[in-house]
């Protein structure tokens, strides 16, 4: 069977029960710091794939992974998964409910990129401006890349919008060199 399809039925039965203990965020919250502990220590996911190390031990792992005040719905759900022989996918599972949950609450990803930090006050103007624009939530990130020079870039479901400095120089540059006969770019 297909892994993006197994793993998105324990997501979609995982929300369920969620939902129906109201206990979704919570869950949510679990799901989103296992993710980050797979993609932060790779040798989590080979350690787990190992067939020699016992499912007590996974799933101490995997609990250690979720964090100090995981669920206990979370809990449950690793037992299911370690009993069933399906940790080997557990990874695409916390990231299709963080996906499914998403969705169901309407929330959309957005990043600030800006050249130096911006206060909380502009942050959070661009924060609304994504929400008016996309009737939903939005979880924001702010990230500083000196690189672009001055300016920002703003980015959030398949929309970006690039006003930085770096990328308009780069546009003049273009036009100058196709103008003057250079070639393009």
């Amino acid at each position: 069977m297909d892994i993006g399809v197994v793993s998105v039925r324990y997501a979609r039965a995982l929300l369920k029960s969620a939902m129906e203990q109201k206990q979704e965020d919570m869950v949510y919250n679990d799901m989103q710091l296992l993710a980050q502990c797979y993609i932060a220590v790779p040798q989590l996911r080979v350690t787990i794939d190992n067939p020699m190390l016992d499912k007590d031990n996974k799933k101490q792992l995997l609990l250690t992974a979720c964090g100090e005040t995981r669920t206990r719905l979370t809990e449950k759900f690793v037992d299911v998964v370690l009993e069933e022989d399906r940790e080997n996918i557990l990874q695409f599972m916390a990231n299709s409910y963080i996906t499914l949950y998403r969705q169901h609450k309407n929330i959309i990803r957005g990043r600030l990129i800006t050249a130096t930090a911006v206060n909380a006050e502009t942050e959070q103007k661009m924060r609304h401006m994504v929400e008016s624009r996309t009737k939903g939530t939005v979880e924001f990130e702010s990230e500083v890349n000196p690189d672009i020079i001055g300016g920002f870039i703003l980015e959030y479901d398949t929309y970006r919008l690039d006003a930085s400095v770096k990328t308009k120089l780069k546009s003049i540059l273009n036009t100058l060199k196709n103008d003057h006969g250079d070639g393009p770019a």
